[in-house]
């Protein structure tokens, strides 16, 4: 970068963010081709952006270390008319690092309905809006799907700016398998609608992929290693921040570690391994003992998906003889 092209950069920087500001609040009448680029500052040096095009572009953010955004996700952001934000207070600190002056617009559940057809307005008039998470790619567990499924059906480009994701930062480092995932998001926070969720998830034939509280996990592990057995598991925490840590083990292991340790910090990805490809054939009287031993703490349906899960038996047949044997009479079958 020259020397004239920083002056130039240095002296119109107010003048960017008052155009960004005026283009945002009056509503556009054609699709602006012309738009100014804005600047962000990288490696101490301001970098003038390209021009983007209209629509909504959907820009992956960092999930811990600010160092994990790309070139052109900065550009983007600089770009951009308006940044679409869950949470601005956190947006604001990323923009800040890296000297992005864009106006920043709230959008989470509490005032989606009001401001989705706003949004949806400036983006047919010809805006280019960002739309970020907290952290990571958004429309992960994010309120910007609904915005973004409505803009496509408006013929509104949906622009992908791909980058971090908690989701797959934790399956690089749990080593668990890979070829195969099933992302849950969250679990229910009751044991009970916990438990039967996932019942439902046991023969997915990949890993398991979750977000969690830290102030649920253990109670989670304990109920995935009641439901599931001893499958091998990973608790991924702060992935790509200071205190990043990943552990694996057993569930069973991890759940008495976790409630012995009390309420972890940070934020939290929980990782199980798929069930075993294929598992021997269980004896009548084999069943039979290990849901005589489930049903003696649990409801039959708790303990019927915990030996479907165990044994590879189909759940229907687990739990119409879990009824037969919870209402026979003692020394019956």
């Amino acid at each position: 970068m020259n020397t004239e092209r920083i002056e130039r950069i240095h002296s119109g920087a107010g003048q960017q963010t008052a155009r960004h500001q005026s283009q945002f609040l009056a509503p556009s009448k054609a699709v602006q081709c012309d738009r100014a680029g804005g600047t962000f500052t990288a490696f101490g040096l301001k970098a003038e952006a390209e021009p983007i095009r209209p629509g909504l572009h959907v820009v992956a953010t960092p999930i811990g270390n600010l160092k994990d955004i790309s070139f052109r996700a900065l550009a983007t952001l600089a770009a951009a008319d308006a940044i679409i934000a869950e949470d601005t207070r956190i947006t604001k600190k990323l923009l800040a690092h890296y000297g992005i002056a864009t106006p920043l617009v709230a959008y989470h559940e509490h005032n989606a309905a009001v401001m989705r057809p706003h949004l949806l307005a400036r983006l047919e008039g010809g805006a280019a809006l960002a739309l970020v998470s907290d952290a990571g790619t958004p429309l992960i567990s994010d309120p910007g799907f609904k915005l973004a499924a409505e803009a496509l059906t408006r013929n509104i480009a949906v622009v992908p700016v791909p980058g971090a994701s908690a989701v797959l930062a934790a399956l690089m480092a749990a080593g668990l398998p890979t070829d195969r995932f099933f992302f849950e998001g969250f679990l229910p926070p009751k044991s009970a609608a916990r438990r039967s969720r996932i019942a439902e998830l046991a023969g997915v034939p990949g890993t398991l992929v979750f977000f969690e509280s830290p102030r649920r996990l253990a109670e989670s592990l304990h109920d995935l290693a009641a439901v599931l057995g001893p499958r091998e598991a990973a608790i991924a925490r702060e992935l790509t921040k200071c205190f990043e840590s990943v552990r694996r083990a057993p569930l069973p292991d991890l759940a008495a570690a976790v409630g012995a340790e009390g309420t972890p910090k940070g934020e939290i990805v929980l990782l199980v391994g798929p069930p075993a490809a294929e598992q021997p054939a269980i004896s009548p009287a084999a069943l039979d003992e290990k849901l005589t031993r489930a049903l003696a703490g649990h409801s039959v349906k708790d303990a019927a998906a915990m030996v479907s899960a165990e044994t590879g038996e189909p759940r229907r047949k687990v739990y119409a003889r879990a009824i037969e044997l919870s209402v026979a009479p003692a020394g019956e079958s």
